[in-house]
């Protein structure tokens, strides 16, 4: 139970990052900004279709289903392989080294000190308190996944 949510908390995490880094993006690139905006929310669709069919995947194995588990895994690998990958493509997504990091530790501070944080708050004080917990637990993720970033990117810089 823990790692779907942490696969759904990934792709959440994936999803700011790229709101982040789409404004990146459309310096790069000379596309229609509608364009850029269908794009978004396309590599969104596919993002989550992804983590979804693996979540899908991961309970027909336990299920014992491997022809279920085959058929959400490569699907899964179609979504995030050549969809996403040729949306982002299009959309500029990737940069340098160095710009990726910045964009992630950006991405990744958001998560740790607004988004989950707030998202802890607010589960905590309707009474959902397994939600908060959780909320909390990623926020942490995200902080060591923030930290880890940096130290790259110093040492990148080095």
């Amino acid at each position: 139970m823990r790692s779907r949510y942490l696969l759904f908390a990934s792709i959440i995490g994936f999803a700011a990052l790229f709101v982040f880094n789409f404004s990146k993006a459309q310096e790069k690139r000379k596309l229609n900004q509608q364009t850029l905006k269908d794009l978004s929310t396309a590599m969104h669709g596919e993002a989550f279709a992804y983590a979804k069919y693996m979540a899908y995947a991961d309970h027909a194995r336990k299920s014992g289903n491997n022809k279920v588990v085959e058929l959400f895994e490569s699907t899964a690998k179609t979504e995030h392989m050549e969809h996403f990958a040729e949306e982002a493509e299009l959309a500029g997504l990737v940069g340098t080294d160095a710009e990726n990091l910045k964009d992630s530790i950006k991405g990744e501070s958001y998560e740790t000190e607004t988004m989950y944080r707030e998202f802890a708050q607010q589960a905590k004080a309707r009474g959902d308190v397994e939600a908060a917990k959780r909320f909390e637990e990623i926020r942490q993720d995200e902080a060591r996944h923030r930290d880890a970033f940096s130290a790259a990117l110093a040492e990148l810089k080095k």
